[in-house]
């Protein structure tokens, strides 16, 4: 019976090779794990050591400022509305990558490729290329991205005045309307003032309508000067203020935006606010921001129309809880058909609404370059890039309250001739209200015979004959012309939706 043949070891040239290519990945390996170790080993210890510790100081940052980042959200908002730190990270990013690079290959050559056999020569490459394109790719396309936020700060915000809270409030006037060249601002579709807490955040929304007239301006404003009895002219507008001063810019100095300017002195005119910034949205680029962020849930009270008939894309949305794209979303808020502008009014404060509470931070990172391509083409404002973080932090304080909403619109008010004693005292006390503020001085009693007053927060209530019948829709939104809309008049602008 023969015996087994006897167990060849390797030979030494082939055990050899064996060890140079585990060597030769184990260095690649390190210089993924610790960039500049691979050096300190076996190649140029002075540029390890400087790697290494280059190394060890940025995961020392990174981790500081992780933990800041958790504890202090402010830091974040702070650095990414700072260009000039955006900047600097945009460059480190792209040194760090190159750099990266340079010590892969350097890593390639100290596992000394020549000498390993072919087949662990080219898997050794393979290894080396994936790590070094995935390693310099990630950090380009990081720098790409912070780029990205730095060009949407530098052309969205400028170096505007900052101008401080006026008792205790920021007040922003959002401008809604189609845009084309050179057409910013002529005829605002919606106005609303958003009127912020400067330490809480809460914010009440005050509507005005479009079609206003018989409003006084600003004191000392040019407009008051042209209008001292207001703006009382034949066919003469709210929106139409805009296209007026754009017509008369002479009166204007050397503004660069009369139409605005003209416009924001009717408003503080109407409401006896001091309006701090405003930002115009331009309505059709809205329906890419809404695409951007993947879409807004509404609740549709009833079926609203998009497009019009003899369109392509014309059909209905459907009642019920709907997640809208943009084109959806936009028709949703501008839709007139079967409805009213203060019917409209109501269903664009579901939508600020809808956005503010729905909109999340991992949604924003996740759709970063769609959302900040979509704001630049959709909005134009004198907010200054300095003032961004902090709208940043009193927009993340606001998610978590309510929203009050007043509308001068009727039955509280009469468009054509607005009581401006009434005006002043229905924002003051939805203001007060927001703030907590108890009225000074309790309601005077309503006659008898006389019908009750419409409430400054809250739209009349429906009639009482069937208390179990659903409140009224019109239009989409909950109430009526004659009584009023829930949206419209709320101290809580999302039960109200």
């Amino acid at each position: 019976m023969s015996s087994p043949a006897p167990h060849r070891p390797l030979a030494v040239p082939e055990r050899a090779a064996r060890v140079r290519f585990r060597r030769a990945l184990a260095l690649m390996v390190m210089t993924l794990l610790v960039p500049g170790s691979a050096q300190l080993v076996g190649g140029n210890r002075r540029l390890g050591r400087i790697a290494v510790r280059i190394w060890l100081g940025l995961v020392a940052v990174v981790a500081i400022t992780l933990l800041v980042s958790v504890l202090w959200h402010p830091l974040v908002f702070w650095a990414v509305s700072n260009t000039l730190l955006l900047g600097l990270v945009r460059l480190l990013l792209m040194a760090l990558a190159v750099g990266w690079a340079a010590l892969f290959i350097d890593a390639w050559r100290i596992g000394q490729p020549l000498s390993l056999l072919q087949n662990h020569r080219l898997a050794a490459v393979g290894v080396n290329g994936m790590l070094c394109f995935s390693v310099a790719g990630s950090l380009l396309f990081g720098a790409h991205l912070v780029g990205v936020q730095r060009d949407f700060m530098v052309t969205m915000f400028g170096d505007n005045k900052v101008v401080g809270a006026h008792e205790g409030r920021f007040n922003v006037l959002l401008l809604g309307g189609d845009s084309g060249a050179g057409r910013w601002g002529l005829r605002p579709d919606s106005l609303t003032v958003a009127s912020i807490d400067a330490e809480t955040g809460r914010t009440v929304l005050i509507g005005l309508p479009r079609n206003m007239a018989s409003f006084p301006f600003a004191e000392g404003s040019a407009m008051a000067a042209e209008f001292p009895q207001g703006f009382d002219c034949d066919a003469c507008y709210l929106n139409g203020v805009s296209t007026w001063a754009q017509d008369h810019t002479d009166l204007f100095g050397d503004s660069d935006n009369p139409g605005i300017d003209a416009t924001i002195s009717a408003v503080e005119g109407i409401t006896d606010l001091k309006i701090n910034y405003w930002a115009m949205v331009n309505l059709q680029g809205f329906k890419d921001l809404v695409d951007a962020f993947g879409g807004v849930e509404l609740n549709v009270r009833d079926r609203i129309p998009v497009g019009l008939p003899h369109e392509s894309y014309f059909h209905y949305i459907e009642p019920g809880v709907k997640k809208l794209n943009g084109q959806d979303t936009l028709w949703f808020a501008r839709a007139r058909h079967g409805s009213d502008d203060y019917s409209r009014m109501a269903r664009q404060k579901c939508v600020m609404n809808a956005m503010l509470q729905q909109v999340s931070p991992d949604q924003a990172l996740r759709n970063f370059e769609k959302i900040a391509k979509a704001s630049s083409a959709m909005i134009s404002t004198n907010v200054p890039g300095s003032e961004v973080d902090r709208f940043l932090q009193l927009a993340l304080k606001a998610k978590s309250q309510k929203m009050s909403t007043v509308s001068l619109v009727p039955p509280l008010i009469t468009t054509a001739d607005p009581d401006m004693a009434v005006v002043h005292s229905t924002i003051s006390t939805a203001i007060d209200r927001a703030e907590g503020v108890k009225p000074s001085q309790p309601p005077a009693p309503v006659e008898a015979a006389a019908p009750a007053a419409p409430t400054t927060d809250a739209p009349p209530a429906a009639p009482q004959s069937t208390p179990s019948a659903p409140a009224p829709v019109t239009g989409g939104s909950v109430g009526t012309l004659s009584s009023g809309y829930a949206a419209n008049q709320a101290e809580d602008l999302g039960s109200a939706c």
